[in-house]
């Protein structure tokens, strides 16, 4: 990687820390009936092996294949599958619903990569596991970024 494209994503680290970092708890009435919805369609569907409804294994052999997209893991007992918030819900509610925020990774990712902002867990993965970055970067929910920083600057 160059010195050049370096310093930028440093650069992009540190603007999403600023905007990563806050907490939204002030939901529109629209933003909590889309969590309500989630929080709904989560105890229907259940958190273990992502769902016990025929819908929500049907959504996450269609959303996954094999191997966990960021360890590269093999889907197994010690590496079962989690329906993960790209963006969390705890700073992002009203994203809870977004099909755009969900992706199926390992349970053990799913815990390392906790509560973090998306641009902090690239930059988590960018200084912790080199190598993964890539893939990281190539999973970045990008629209849903761009619709917030649309949402910020108005």
């Amino acid at each position: 990687m160059s010195i050049e494209n370096e310093k930028s994503l440093q650069e992009l680290f540190r603007l999403a820390d600023k905007a990563g970092n806050r907490r939204y708890h002030k939901l529109t009435k629209v933003d909590f009936e889309n969590y309500r919805k989630f929080d709904h369609w989560r105890y229907i569907n259940g958190d273990s092996e992502c769902g016990t409804t025929p819908e929500s294994r049907a959504w996450v052999k269609d959303n996954s294949d094999y191997h966990c997209p960021v360890c590269d893991a093999r889907y197994g007992s010690s590496h079962g599958r989690s329906i993960d918030h790209k963006l969390p819900r705890a700073q992002y509610p009203w994203l809870s619903l977004d099909f755009r925020n969900l992706w199926v990774i390992c349970h053990r990712c799913n815990q390392e990569k906790a509560e973090r902002h998306w641009y902090e867990y690239e930059h988590y993965i960018f200084n912790n596991y080199p190598e993964r970055y890539q893939d990281i970067a190539f999973a970045r929910p990008r629209q849903l970024l761009q619709l917030l920083g649309s949402k910020q600057g108005s």
